[in-house]
């Protein structure tokens, strides 16, 4: 039996009570946004300074385009549909960028959990696979899924400084 993975993921979060280690939170993430086009974004988990404080989620904006916290990190689960549902929202015009295009001032880490996915730069793209990993250093940066099934992708981005 194969292990279909789901749209909105499940969050675990362990701490001490009493001074023993438990599970201290079990759910289905909360903070999940949904458009028409189909896209799903859950944002388990964020933090707002450096160490981080254990056991403590900061608070969390609600946006497609993530917004941290200054000194923070976003932990981003990201269920993104072909391109065929989708391009009916966001079309492509000839001799424009991607119409999802965009940049954040965040150093992303992600990795590709299922399905395929382009990445998009300025003047070259990639195609990712699960288990493919990216390290998105601030970058101008468009997702294309050409296939007929989602693509589901796990980010962790960190607030940064620019070049």
């Amino acid at each position: 039996m194969s292990y279909k993975i789901p749209k909105i993921p499940r969050r675990v979060v362990t701490g001490h009570r009493d001074g023993v280690a438990t599970i201290i939170e079990d759910k289905q993430v909360t903070h999940v946004m949904k458009n028409e086009a189909g896209f799903i974004i859950s944002d388990p988990w964020a933090t707002d300074n450096m160490p981080v404080k254990q056991e403590q989620s900061a608070e969390i904006f609600d946006e497609f385009f993530p917004k941290l916290h200054q000194n923070g990190t976003l932990f981003r689960y990201v269920y993104i549909p072909p391109d065929s549902q989708t391009k009916q929202f966001f079309p492509e015009k000839e001799g424009q960028p991607h119409p999802l295009m965009h940049k954040t001032d965040t150093l992303d880490y992600i990795i590709i959990l299922s399905g395929e996915l382009y990445l998009i730069m300025e003047d070259c793209e990639t195609l990712l696979k699960p288990g493919d990993i990216v390290i998105q250093c601030g970058t101008n940066h468009a997702w294309s899924n050409r296939t007929n099934e989602a693509c589901i992708q796990l980010a962790i981005l960190l607030d940064s400084r620019g070049a």
